[in-house]
């Protein structure tokens, strides 16, 4: 393998060996780019949100407890990733403030919100405010996270991965403890307003 090794770098012209005392040569590094002129945006980013608002999804609030105290917010970009072994994702953009409370944490609790809890939400995606003024909560069993009252179901998860994604951070999280309830209805989102499922 070593031998396979140095004859790859031979014939690319890196160097193998260095003199005593002789730092090895850095080899190149590629260029870091967000977007190319030639890779700008081929719609506008109000019609992109207008059609992309016809996909309903659930609503969730994602939350972590840090040194200085609860944090969250409000996500509807929650999906389950894996099975085996059990893993789940969301979405953050890459501005958020919370984030990096939830990072440091590296433990989050994923509350699943019920079809009454449109108020909670709301409070949860207001930057800036106090977002647990009124919200009662207990400890996620396996991460301390906070675990908001009255959720009809929740997943509690470690910090697994974090990718980039454009404008926005794709963190999955291995689940370390899950529950839900037996009944309720999950709150939905769809073209900017909250509904509920009917059977």
């Amino acid at each position: 393998m070593a031998a396979t090794a140095v004859r790859y770098l031979r014939s690319v012209g890196a160097a193998t060996a260095t003199g005593p005392g002789t730092p090895p040569e850095a080899l190149p590094r590629p260029d870091l780019r967000a977007v190319r002129d030639d890779e700008r945006l081929p719609v506008a980013p109000e019609e992109f949100r207008r059609v992309l608002g016809h996909f309903a999804s659930g609503v969730t609030v994602v939350t972590a407890r840090d040194a200085d105290g609860p944090a969250g917010f409000a996500c509807q970009s929650f999906a389950s990733l894996s099975l085996d072994p059990p893993l789940v994702s969301f979405m953050v953009a890459r501005t958020s403030t919370t984030w990096p409370r939830i990072a440091r944490a590296g433990a989050f609790c994923v509350n699943i919100l019920g079809a009454e809890q449109g108020a909670l939400c709301r409070g949860f995606a207001v930057s800036g405010a106090d977002k647990f003024a009124g919200a009662g909560y207990a400890d996620a069993p396996a991460t301390g996270s906070p675990l908001l009252d009255s959720v009809p179901a929740w997943i509690d998860c470690r910090v697994h991965a974090v990718h980039t994604g454009g404008d926005h951070l794709i963190v999955v999280g291995r689940v370390e403890a899950l529950g839900a309830a037996e009944e309720g209805e999950p709150l939905l989102f769809h073209r900017g307003a909250f509904g509920r499922f009917t059977r």
